[in-house]
Formats: C-alpha cells, structure tokens, sequence
C-alpha cells in the first residue's frame, strides 16, 4: 500500500450513510412542500365579516406568517441542496472527510448532521 490512499469511509458505511440521506431527503422534499403550500394558500382566513381593527391586524399577521413561511421553505430548499451535495460526495468517496482537517468526521455527528463537511474540530477552530 502506498501513504497516498485517502483517509475515506468503506462503502458498506457509505452505503449506510446514503440510506440515511435519501430518507432526509424525502422528508425534507414533504416538509418544504407543506411549506410552500402553507405561504401560498394563506390569503384567506375568513376574517371579512369582522371588525376593521382585527382585519388589519389579521393581516399583518398573516403576512409576517407568509414571510416567515417562505423563509422556512428557503432554509429547507437550501437543506435539500446541502443532502444532494453530501449524495455527489458519496458517489465520489469524499464523503464523512473534514474538508480542513483530512480527517474523518465522527459517525454519531455524520448520523446527526449528514451534510456536515467539517469535523467537530475544525467547526471549533472557527469560532
């Protein structure tokens, strides 16, 4: 064996590791759609036939419940890119390694945060 093999995790945990992956895929797919919908169908509450003062207020609250919808909807699409990326790392053999250390990230933080590119020890040295 030569000193240049890479430090990487065997593909049976690989393996693993994309089950885990799809799964969080799928659910956060669900969840973003709930989500979607929620902000686009949110423009009817049926408060037409009561007073003025809590339309008004009915409203404003509806659209900061619609901003905070959309906000939520953006952090779950920005997390569906982040498990595909974990997915193209799988298929090339990088994923589970620290993207600063060259070591390879815990299993209990990969099982927890399986997007993570950084060892607890490096995410650490950033603070």
């Amino acid at each position: 064996m030569s000193d240049d093999v890479k430090v990487r995790y065997s593909d049976a945990d690989l393996a693993e590791f994309k089950t885990i992956i799809l799964a969080k895929i799928e659910k956060a797919k669900a969840d973003a759609e709930l989500l979607k919908s929620a902000y686009m169908n949110d423009h009817d509450n049926g408060t037409e036939d009561t007073s003025p003062t809590f339309k008004a207020f009915d409203e404003g609250s509806q659209t900061m419940s619609k901003e905070r919808n959309m906000q939520l909807a953006q952090r779950q699409e920005k997390f569906i890119r982040d498990l595909k990326n974990a997915l193209a790392r799988i298929e090339n053999k990088t994923y589970g390694v620290c993207r600063v250390l060259g070591k390879l990230i815990a299993k209990e933080r990969l099982k927890l945060v399986p997007h993570a590119t950084l060892s607890i020890e490096a995410k650490n040295l950033q603070k």
